[in-house]
């Protein structure tokens, strides 16, 4: 169980579920956990588990059948869409960029929840999307058209424009995906960095090594159940892993740092 109390948590589910169709079986069966400020939440498990619909309940865009979604002690349902956007960001896994933006161009329209409607966007604005394509480690990118950007790049520049959002929680949707190894340990390097400076992050992602890397908390999904939620190492274990998959985990120690192996 979970060591968070409410008073400490940014983001609460209480008992959430959300299907599709009110026919089928719930693809999110009474979500419960509380994730404090300034922590990495690791959402876990296989493909039609829900946790991109767990991603979108969080961010509000769908209504959960039952239960509560608070964030920093409020009803999200409180939060105009506006508001929602300066206090969450999301990473989508991909997205299709239909005009040659530069790259500076593409980030800052994640300043938009920060501007007045039909507002340009200023020096201030302008300033905070080139820290966050240094922070993505895109700083040579900027004038770059995102046309000549490699897939890699581009899964970053989602990133960038997530951060020139400034939120106080950052939803990540399987970032490590499209990544190198170099881009991944980038990747993961600025997530703890955002994690020192206050920023709470929330990421579904397929590899357990990833996890252990960076998580400090898991919420383990399997269809048809209840999340499992607690610490990483309390959660992602040789037989939860096992269970979950239908394969034989093992998770071992390997210079001071837990691995998955599966056989």
């Amino acid at each position: 169980m979970s060591t968070n109390t409410p008073s400490a948590a940014l983001l609460q589910f209480e008992a959430v579920s959300f299907g599709y169709r009110r026919a089928l079986a719930p693809v999110v069966r009474a979500a419960t956990f509380a994730l404090q400020s300034g922590r990495i939440l690791a959402v876990v498990g296989p493909n039609g588990a829900g946790k991109s619909t767990l991603l979108a309940l969080a961010l509000g865009w769908l209504s959960p059948w039952a239960g509560r979604i608070i964030l920093a002690g409020r009803p999200l349902t409180a939060f105009s869409r506006a508001e929602r956007g300066r206090w969450l960001a999301l990473m989508p896994q991909s997205e299709h960029i239909p005009f040659d933006y530069r790259a500076v161009e593409y980030v800052l329209m994640g300043r938009a929840p920060h501007l007045p409607p039909l507002a340009a966007p200023g020096a201030a604005d302008y300033e905070a999307a080139l820290r966050a394509l240094e922070q993505a480690g895109l700083a040579d990118f900027a004038d770059r058209p995102v046309t000549e950007m490699s897939g890699g790049e581009r899964q970053l520049l989602l990133m960038a424009r997530a951060l020139a959002q400034s939120p106080r929680l950052l939803l990540l949707d399987e970032p490590t995906a499209h990544l190198d190894l170099r881009n991944k340990m980038r990747l993961i390097q600025t997530m703890r960095q955002l994690r020192a400076q206050g920023v709470t992050l929330m990421m579904t992602n397929h590899e357990p090594d990833v996890v252990l890397a960076v998580a400090d908390d898991v919420l383990l999904m399997e269809a048809g159940q209840p999340p499992v939620f607690g610490p990483v190492d309390t959660v992602l274990t040789e037989t939860a892993l096992s269970r979950v998959y239908h394969l034989p985990v093992r998770v071992v120690e390997v210079e001071g740092r837990r691995r998955v192996l599966w056989t």
